[in-house]
């Protein structure tokens, strides 16, 4: 059972209706909503399922700010939420869509009955209008200079453990990925260099659980544990590393992915459930 609608408006979406409390999907920087197709068959087919197009990407337009923060992007994710009619989510988060999940949570935590953060990216810790770090400077430069396809095709295949032994996996990542575009991608990149997710972790009332693949070289599982160690110890639900896994993880190894997503939510879950009940 696939995403059944699409829905347009300043933030698009990919929906799979369902039952309880939505499972909302952030895609990372090179990606967007139809990225997380390859999740829906291991997921439960009575779980509602909401697949967002970050400002800037697929069907959504991008946000006013040339140097957006992450709490710019949350503030986009809670007026698609309540476009949508839905006051409290489960939040999914890959890689750029960490530092979204996690600044969401910060500003509202009564509205994210906990985190799953994939593939942390930790951000640069940049102040905004300051020069950009030069892994962020170089993403920009490379998409204006090559143009999306190329610069897919340069970038994709890194995401990827082992990609000439995984094709498809290659090939699917690559497609999601020269879909890209400015001004989009270029808000993206900044926001990622004046990222600070370890920040936005320590001071979390959500719980929060971590999965990395243990083959990443973008986001390497070393950052990841950092990422982990950064939530609050009543708020920490497991770390999960992903063998033969690369950065793109829930692409290459889905269903590992979805037994991860659901062993971790069944251990945060009740703890966010408990917490509520003392509120």
């Amino acid at each position: 059972m696939g995403f059944l609608r699409a829905i347009s408006g300043p933030v698009a979406c990919l929906d799979r209706p369902g039952t309880g409390v939505p499972l909302v999907l952030l895609h990372g920087i090179g990606s967007n909503a139809s990225g997380f197709a390859g999740l829906l068959p291991h997921l439960p087919a009575d779980l509602r399922v909401i697949a967002w197009d970050a400002p800037g990407y697929g069907g959504s337009a991008a946000l006013a700010a040339d140097w957006p923060v992450a709490g710019d992007y949350a503030a986009a994710l809670a007026g698609l939420l309540d476009r949508l009619g839905i006051g409290r989510a489960i939040i999914l988060g890959h890689s750029l869509g960490t530092l979204m999940a996690a600044a969401f949570a910060r500003r509202w935590p009564d509205r994210a009955g906990a985190l799953v953060l994939a593939s942390c990216a930790l951000g640069h810790g940049v102040r905004p209008g300051e020069p950009l770090s030069e892994a962020a400077q170089a993403r920009i430069d490379d998409l204006e200079r090559l143009g999306p396809a190329a610069f897919a095709a340069d970038r994709a295949p890194r995401l990827v453990h082992q990609p000439e032994r995984n094709p498809e996996v290659a090939g699917l990542v690559m497609r999601n990925m020269a879909a890209v575009r400015m001004p989009g991608y270029g808000q993206a990149g900044r926001m990622l260099a004046s990222g600070r997710l370890l920040d936005d972790l320590a001071a979390l009332a959500v719980p929060a659980s971590v999965i990395v693949g243990t083959e990443d070289r973008i986001t390497p599982p070393e950052a990841n544990r950092r990422a982990h160690a950064a939530i609050p110890p009543h708020l920490r639900g497991p770390l999960v590393e992903l063998p033969e896994a690369g950065h793109a993880l829930y692409q290459q190894a889905p269903a590992a992915f979805v037994r991860a997503v659901m062993a971790s939510l069944a251990e945060t879950l009740p703890a966010a459930a408990q917490a509520a009940n003392k509120e």
